[in-house]
């Protein structure tokens, strides 16, 4: 069996945080490097992450986001609270996951499952949003659980869940930090760092695919 294991954002959904933070707060970001730094002080700061593991909610995120890097608390809410509505399907990785899903239906070794770091109201909205969350065999957003990507409660806990052997797991995940902690459990991982290149990283990875012999027996003389 085969387990492969999913991130969402930025492999099966667009998420691109440099260009949002340059889009809608352009004056605190006249460059690119400018763009780049912002973004990392908004989303990869405790103001943020306490809000994907659930320790807060969106409006105490901006409120200390704005505080702390002194941007206005109004157009960080109109950006930050429609996300769910925003995150669209990568064409590319919906079709490999559709074809995964094909695969497994038609009784190959293969389960699929989703772990990504989500806040609550973003993921309620994601799931009500697109149909290929039903192709899943299981999965776990972070603000659920009280946990997030790279701590290894999460893996593990998605690991208890379903059964996963660490062995039998391929893990996808465009940060480079949370590819480490899956491999520090025993889990394969691959680097998502382009969608359209993720096809064949993973091939590697699946079940050789059983083919039947087409060759006709030799006729008698």
């Amino acid at each position: 069996m085969k387990n492969v294991v999913f991130d969402l954002g930025a492999v099966l959904l667009s998420w691109e945080p440099v260009s949002l933070v340059h889009a809608v707060l352009a004056p605190h970001t006249p460059t690119a490097q400018a763009a780049h730094a912002l973004a990392r002080e908004m989303f990869h700061h405790e103001d943020w992450l306490g809000f994907d593991r659930g320790t807060h909610s969106l409006e105490d995120a901006i409120g200390r986001m704005a505080l702390r890097l002194s941007l206005p608390a109004e157009r960080l809410s109109t950006t930050l609270a429609p996300m769910g509505e925003r995150l669209e399907p990568i064409a590319v990785t919906i079709e490999l996951l559709a074809e995964l899903r094909a695969r497994r239906d038609a009784g190959e070794a293969l389960r699929l499952y989703y772990l990504s770091n989500m806040p609550v109201p973003y993921a309620r909205v994601l799931e009500q949003r697109h149909a290929f969350f039903d192709w899943f065999d299981g999965g776990i957003f972070s603000g659920d659980v009280r946990m997030i990507k790279p701590q290894p409660g999460i893996y593990e806990l998605l690991a208890v869940r379903y059964g996963l052997q660490a062995a039998e797991t391929v893990f996808i995940d465009d940060s480079a930090a949370n590819v480490l902690a899956a491999r520090s459990l025993g889990w394969q991982a691959i680097h998502c760092e382009a969608p359209s290149a993720l096809p064949a990283q993973l091939a590697p990875y699946l079940p050789v695919r059983s083919t039947l012999s087409t060759s006709k027996p030799s006729e008698r003389a």
